[in-house]
């Protein structure tokens, strides 16, 4: 195919994954990386620089939206963005020392070891006993719209979602992913916070992790902006449309594409970086 079909192909390929980057809290790159890698052929680490890009757009998209309707939490997003912007500078040095393969089998791991959690229903919220104190102190604790107004959550366990989110950083710089899945699961299992308010709040974050380990990318000559622009372009109105969607979509549904994707790609990551295909 000639320039101008691969870049509507891509554009197309990107519309998607900005659609299930939003609805799933993800981030398009978990879609993207993969896409280009194993449909279009191209090195992983010009997947990953274009990944980071993109991933930057989907924030900017979804998240003015998201905070307009009162589902993200912005404290939340602020502290913890202080451990994901650290892991993700340690992430993008790391991945211009690891074998390409290498990175596409860390790659394929990481969602297929995300999977069986972030199915499983999160844990109910805990009303009694004492308040978390960091919670408390930092004014964590929110409420999101419902059509029977307003729901109160408390959010728990800030330390060990604090610490969960330096990994979420340095797999974000490592595998240009948004690392949004790291970020879902860390507020819904460990600190409780509602599935809707978790994959919001992650959307609001990914773009700063994103931009933290795309100066290392684009330093190093990863981003190219021929192939990064189709990318961002489709990214952008998918998130957009995605944040639309989400206000009347179903948390159970959102799961399920949830779990779907990321075995999908997993499996074929994990595949062709073993047998050394990129």
């Amino acid at each position: 195919m000639d320039a101008l079909e691969l870049t509507v192909w891509i554009w197309l390929g990107s519309f998607v994954a900005g659609l299930l980057g939003a609805l799933t809290g993800l981030g398009g790159g978990v879609v993207i990386v993969p896409m280009l890698t194993l449909v279009f052929g191209v090195n992983v680490r010009y997947a990953i620089g274009a990944s980071l890009v993109s991933v930057i757009a989907t924030s900017s998209g979804a998240a003015a939206a998201y905070v307009k309707e009162g589902y993200a939490n912005l404290r939340i997003g602020m502290v913890l963005e202080i451990a994901t912007t650290f892991g993700a500078l340690l992430g993008a040095n790391l991945a211009g020392v690891l074998p390409a393969d290498v990175v596409a089998v860390i790659f394929g791991v990481v969602l297929i070891a995300s999977a069986p959690l972030s199915g499983r229903p999160p844990a109910p919220q805990a009303h009694g006993g004492k308040p978390d104190p960091w919670a408390t102190w930092l004014r964590l604790d929110g409420s999101y719209p419902s059509p029977d107004g307003p729901i109160p959550y408390h959010v728990r366990a800030v330390p060990a979602g604090f610490s969960l989110m330096f990994v979420a950083g340095a797999l974000s710089g490592l595998l240009g992913i948004g690392s949004g899945a790291v970020k879902v699961l860390a507020m819904d299992r460990a600190m409780r916070v509602p599935f809707k308010v978790s994959t919001t709040t992650s959307n609001f974050m990914i773009g700063v992790t994103a931009a933290a380990s795309a100066g290392v990318y684009l330093n190093r000559g990863y981003i190219d902006p021929g192939l990064a622009m189709p990318v961002m372009l489709g990214v952008l109105p998918g998130a957009m449309l995605g944040a639309l969607v989400l206000d009347r979509a179903k948390s159970a549904l959102l799961r399920k594409v949830f779990v779907a994707v990321i075995l999908l790609l997993a499996i074929e990551m994990i595949y062709n970086g073993a047998t050394g295909r990129f």
